[in-house]
């Protein structure tokens, strides 16, 4: 009888941001500060946007859930490496990998539109401010929130299944710090040009279609805009998307330098680093921008941290 081929490893080594081994405390305690402060700062950006009266708007509504993705992003990918900076084996077993996998995809893809969906609704509240609340109601907010993440969740069973349809039979060590598809299909001794196609055209789509629907929106934001004829009226329309468009210029700039970069430059190593940015960096940094420029914000802030129990009471009534 032929022996059996095995279609995977039982197993994989990431290797992690560095292999050195006097940077893996130091680095241990730079990653857990930024998870902390991104837990902390969507954890409150939730808590706020729920619990305050005067944050039940459509903007605050798709916050929410922009904070929500940005937590569970960096949920997915932080605990895992951090265990990993402390241990000598730094295994993750083959199933827990394609979870891993699959998590991040869900959330990275839902972040792409939400942040496309939140520009849609600046475009909304400045170019027709008079029918916002008509265009942008309870149920269009639900709907576009729910294809989100369902179109996330999608994306992460073909993607998944593609990256781990494929043999895994030689080396397993990961060139990465989490259970990405390009290092994966790196270590593959089966053909992936099926499965390196459909991840290609899947993040091509998912990011040309997106970043259209963000720079459509603020091409007639800015028109909109520039029709006012106050300076003060102009100050007031301008500040409020403000936040936003910071939040999509580093967003969209990290995956652009990505996916953009001259094929001879390109390398795993690059990777990365861009990863470490759109996986930890920016779910840290997207609570502050919105929350350190947005008066409600700091406002509500106020109001919970001076008397908490009425912010909970008042969400009940």
């Amino acid at each position: 009888m032929a022996p059996r081929n095995l279609s995977h490893v039982a197993e994989f080594i990431l290797v992690g941001i560095s292999d050195c081994p006097e940077l893996q405390v130091p680095l241990f305690f730079v990653f857990l500060i930024i998870y902390m402060v991104t837990a902390a700062g969507n954890l409150g950006i939730i808590t706020l946007t729920t619990v305050d009266s005067r944050l039940q708007t459509p903007m605050y509504f798709f916050l929410r859930h922009l904070a929500v993705i940005n937590f569970g992003n960096s949920t997915v990918i932080a605990p895992k490496m951090l265990v990993n900076f402390l241990v000598s084996k730094k295994t993750t077993l083959y199933y827990e990998c394609a979870t891993q996998l699959g998590g991040f995809l869900v959330f990275i893809v839902a972040e792409t539109f939400m942040l496309a969906v939140m520009a849609y609704d600046r475009y909304v509240a400045i170019c027709n401010p008079l029918l916002y609340m008509v265009v942008v109601s309870r149920r269009v907010c639900l709907l576009l929130v729910s294809l989100t993440y369902f179109y996330g969740f999608c994306t992460a069973i073909v993607v998944s299944s593609c990256v781990f349809s494929v043999s895994y039979c030689s080396s397993n060590k990961i060139n990465h710090f989490y259970c990405d598809h390009v290092p994966l299909l790196v270590l593959s001794c089966s053909d992936t040009s099926l499965s390196e196609t459909v991840a290609f055209i899947s993040a091509a789509t998912n990011l040309i279609f997106s970043l259209s629907i963000v720079l459509v929106s603020y091409f007639n934001i800015v028109l909109s805009i520039l029709r006012i004829s106050s300076s003060e009226g102009r100050k007031k329309a301008f500040s409020t998307c403000a936040s936003h468009m910071m939040a999509v210029t580093v967003f969209y700039g990290t995956l652009l330098f990505m996916y953009l970069q001259p094929q001879a430059n390109h390398s795993l190593d690059t990777d990365k680093m861009a990863s470490v940015f759109y996986t930890l960096v920016i779910p840290m940094l997207n609570p502050m921008i919105y929350s350190l420029r947005n008066k409600d914000v700091k406002a509500a802030l106020k109001r919970f941290m001076t008397n908490p129990c009425n912010s909970f009471k008042s969400m009940w009534l």
